[in-house]
């Protein structure tokens, strides 16, 4: 007799789920590839109809650019014309204020030279009435020193 058996030996447990096991896995896989060019297609589909949106977006980002500069160039352009304007206006009150200031030197300079002739002449008549003064309070004493000399004292 021979030892090896006429009918299939039948799987034991433990084959029968890795069977089962490696029947999953295998779809799985294949399922994980569908799903994966899936996405692929998906993301290219994506892509495709971004790219469109990404220009228009690159154009109003670049025109905003363009619109933001001129602004500014604009603004810098009044700015610096205001400033002009302020500075030309200063500078003539400066001139205003300087004629002003002269002029008041000038009137004050008249006013002092004025004075200062007044008080001349004012010093002048008062020494001239000294002087006279002086030579007839001078006059009187030598008179009165004279007479006193020719009296005798007793």
């Amino acid at each position: 007799m021979s030892k090896q058996p006429t009918k299939p030996e039948e799987k034991g447990f433990f084959e029968k789920v890795k069977e089962t096991i490696e029947e999953l896995w295998d779809g799985t896989k294949d399922k994980a590839e569908d799903i994966k060019e899936a996405a692929e297609d998906k993301y290219d589909d994506i892509t495709k109809k971004a790219a469109p949106a990404k220009k228009a977006a690159a154009k109003k980002v670049t025109a905003a650019k363009t619109a933001v500069k001129a602004k500014a160039a604009s603004t810098t352009a009044k700015a610096k014309t205001a400033v002009k304007d302020v500075k030309a206006k200063a500078d003539t009150k400066v001139k205003e204020v300087k004629a002003k200031a002269a002029d008041v030197k000038t009137k004050a300079d008249a006013k002092v030279k004025d004075i200062t002739a007044k008080a001349k002449t004012a010093a002048a008549d008062v020494k001239a009435k000294a002087d006279t003064k002086a030579k007839a309070v001078t006059a009187k004493a030598k008179t009165a020193t004279a007479a006193a000399k020719k009296k005798p004292v007793l």
